[in-house]
């Protein structure tokens, strides 16, 4: 047996895949996928805020809940907000250690990819 890490549209994905002498296809079925962290965007902040990094939506969806605010110190990987995209919760995670700075985005709201909902230094 192989194990292999894939990758799809941000997903990873564990799948092993077994050798076999047989002249018959094997198919390999994915493995509940692995949480893995959206690729963050290092971005200047828009004018008027201090922070250095924005914290941007993955995908458009709607904002389930804001589980930091403008003042909080967090960790990289900290749960920061929950986005809810084709019926799915997802967690939007801090990319690095740091302070929130502000939050641009409240719960309820419908975003778009690539909309900035938090900056922090």
């Amino acid at each position: 047996m192989k194990n292999y890490t894939i990758t799809v549209n941000g997903n990873v994905y564990n799948v092993t895949v077994e050798e076999g002498t047989s002249e018959a296809p094997v198919s390999a079925a994915p493995k509940a996928p692995v949480k893995a962290a959206p690729a963050p965007k290092k971005e200047a902040a828009p004018a008027g805020k201090k922070g250095g990094v924005t914290i941007a939506a993955p995908m458009p969806g709607k904002i389930l809940s804001v589980k930091a605010k403008a003042g909080d110190k967090v960790t990289r990987g900290q749960v920061v907000l929950i986005l809810e995209a084709m019926k799915m919760e997802n967690e939007i995670v801090a990319p690095q250690d740091g302070t929130i700075v502000s939050v641009d985005t409240k719960e309820g709201a419908s975003v778009e990819a690539g909309a900035v909902l938090a900056t922090m230094e």
